[in-house]
């Protein structure tokens, strides 16, 4: 497991009777040598964990909770819609509200604009209305009232 230079330089300070200069978890999201993609999260005392999906901050249990309950391996749209979802538990989804990186091993990190997370928006409203609609479909047919 490699060494994260944040959480080894946080774990310095610690040393050090009552020092905790930092005081902040971080996500760092990037890429192995072997290019598979990595997400660890440290703490303020230098230790550290990979995560598949983490979040952190305010809410976040909520959104972990949501995470734990509907994870699956995806990738592109899919993983961006994942994680959109996720925060709908605790903020209304919209551009003014989300805001989306993307870490792509060849181009980097990437915001996505206002558009494209509104069209994932859109994308995800789109899905439940579908969902629901089938949902009542199945329950008329099963009461016989169709």
């Amino acid at each position: 497991m490699p060494q994260l230079w944040d959480a080894g330089v946080q774990q310095k300070y610690t040393q050090s009777g009552g020092v905790r200069p930092f005081g902040i978890s971080t996500l760092i999201a990037g890429f192995d040598p072997e290019g598979k993609p990595c997400l660890y999260q440290t703490d303020p005392s230098g230790t550290y964990s990979a995560w598949k999906a983490n979040a952190i901050g305010g809410n976040s249990k909520t959104v972990r909770e949501y995470l734990e309950k509907h994870y699956a391996e995806t990738s592109g749209r899919e993983t961006m819609k994942l994680a959109i979802k996720a925060l709908s538990e605790t903020v209304e989804a919209s551009s003014k509200n989300v805001e989306i990186a993307v870490v792509d091993r060849a181009s980097g990190l990437k915001f996505l604009s206002d558009a494209e997370v509104d069209s994932l928006v859109a994308d995800i409203d789109s899905e439940k209305t579908a969902s629901d609609a089938a949902r009542k479909q199945r329950v008329a047919e099963a009461s016989g009232t169709t």
